[in-house]
């Protein structure tokens, strides 16, 4: 005759802590303020990782959270994905994994741009002004009565 031991063992699982170590799409969603949508693209254009479950669930690391408030800087920035994405890898943790010679000229050069359109939108402004105001005379148009500009 064999003899049968049931054992019942009780154990605790803190839920809480389990579910702080990742994150699924909706809950970076509502943790970072960006829609689903914004951080399945950041995904595909290689700004973002998960880790795919077997049910196709996202699950994102701790510090998504943060490197998604970096990539939207960066995005506000008017920095493009591209760029963006050769950027990532200088602000690791560990610090840069690659030669931030080339990235920096190219952020430079984006924000020397920025400051020349900034440049041609005052130039346009000023010229909008002075017609406004009756200083000037858009090129072509006669100061006849015809063709005089309402105010």
């Amino acid at each position: 005759m064999s003899r049968t031991l049931n054992y019942e063992i009780s154990v605790k699982v803190n839920i809480g802590d389990v579910r702080r170590s990742v994150m699924r799409i909706g809950e970076l969603s509502e943790a970072t303020g960006v829609s689903t949508r914004a951080l399945r693209y950041y995904e595909h254009q290689g700004l973002l990782r998960s880790h795919r479950r077997a049910n196709t669930y996202r699950e994102y690391a701790p510090n998504a959270i943060e490197r998604v408030a970096f990539i939207q800087d960066l995005f506000s920035a008017g920095l493009s994905s591209q760029v963006i994405r050769n950027t990532l890898p200088l602000a690791g943790d560990t610090g840069p994994e690659a030669d931030c010679s080339a990235l920096l000229a190219r952020v430079r050069e984006v924000r020397d741009e920025l400051a020349q359109q900034e440049r041609r939108l005052a130039q346009r402004r000023k010229t909008l002004d002075s017609y406004l105001a009756g200083e000037a005379t858009p090129r072509g148009m006669m100061a006849t009565p015809s063709r005089q500009i309402a105010n």
